[in-house]
């Protein structure tokens, strides 16, 4: 089901958290609310599942507004933070519980929960009480009984946060499976850069309940709307130059664009950065990273910052304190106006 959110506001205690709130999610897209603590991410998760009364706006499902439906009425189902399992249960309860409420019958509940078990990779595992489970196992079964419900959209607020790097990637990867098996719209809230470019089709990214942009991964991280979502992203290199006949000219590199003549900082990645042998610049600074070094030039532009493979900068025989020559990825900048010049 599409998803439309118009102009939302929500207030806890007398204090406005969403201002304004517009987005709208496609039938089977996969979208990320990303963000910091305390921006706004699960009030709206909340929100959009009828959890939390609103103040102004609407919300469609399918261009039908869902705002004076009751939660159990909007083909929604959520799975939070903490899970919300009946830990002395077994599994095939807590799976079964949503089709016990919708009164599906025995036989059926007890073959679909068999299937979910499946889907999940957790064959087996129906006689199993919850509290006797691990994280991982926990969060499996609470995916499937979300499915159980069989919902048009899927809520997921930070599912995975309990978990160490590798379950969590492990979830995040069945999650995503899961998704584009059963063409669910899903949302998931999550303050995980790395989880939302890995899974989202699109991210909306918070701060102080606003949306600051809503775009696909490749664009949020390569064409930044702004510093402050540039910046949430990881490090940056800003380069001061000017426009003038579609030409950005700098002291480090220069670039053709659609841009109207004017004063520029051009935001450059790290990965951008490369480094040749040669040059005047000097080395500051080498971070080893593991696989990847964090390299620190000094330029006329002042200190800019490479990303590159460590064997790469061994094969170059770069060390801190020689010197190297920078090359910028022009296709990978992103721009921002400066009002007035240096």
């Amino acid at each position: 089901m599409s998803l439309t959110i118009e102009n939302l506001k929500v207030a806890l205690q007398k204090k406005e958290i969403l201002h304004g709130i517009s987005l709208y999610m496609e039938e089977g897209e996969f979208i990320s609310l990303l963000g910091p603590s305390g921006c706004g991410k699960t009030t709206l998760l909340k929100s959009i599942a009828g959890l939390l009364k609103i103040g102004q706006g609407d919300i469609l499902v399918h261009n039908t507004s869902v705002v004076e439906m009751p939660p159990e009425k909007r083909g929604m189902v959520i799975v939070f933070q903490d899970l919300r399992l009946f830990p002395h249960m077994t599994v095939e309860r807590n799976i079964g519980f949503p089709m016990e409420i919708q009164k599906v019958p025995k036989d059926v509940r007890k073959e679909r929960v068999k299937r979910l078990l499946e889907e999940v990779q957790l064959s087996g595992f129906e006689n199993r009480r919850v509290k006797d489970m691990s994280g991982g196992q926990k969060q499996r079964v609470a995916l499937a009984r979300a499915l159980a419900a069989d919902p048009e959209i899927l809520l997921l607020d930070e599912p995975f946060s309990g978990l160490d790097e590798h379950l969590r990637l492990e979830m995040g990867n069945l999650v995503k499976k899961l998704h584009q098996e059963r063409n669910i719209t899903t949302i998931l809230v999550t303050h995980e850069k790395r989880e939302a470019l890995q899974m989202s089709d699109r991210i909306a990214l918070m701060s102080g309940g606003q949306i600051l942009q809503y775009d696909t991964p490749k664009n949020i991280f390569r064409k930044p709307a702004s510093k402050e979502a540039a910046e949430y992203f990881g490090k940056a290199n800003y380069v001061k130059g000017r426009v003038e006949n579609h030409r950005f000219c700098s002291r480090l590199f220069e670039a053709d664009t659609d841009l109207e003549d004017g004063d520029y900082e051009a935001m450059v990645r790290p990965l951008s950065v490369r480094l040749e042998k040669g040059g005047t610049d000097t080395i500051l600074n080498i971070t080893f990273m593991g696989e990847m070094a964090e390299v620190e030039i000094e330029t006329p532009e002042g200190s800019v910052l490479s990303h590159m493979p460590s064997l790469r900068l061994e094969e170059l025989e770069l060390e801190q304190g020689g010197q190297a020559r920078i090359i910028i990825e022009e296709k990978e900048t992103a721009w921002f106006r400066r009002e007035g010049g240096d």
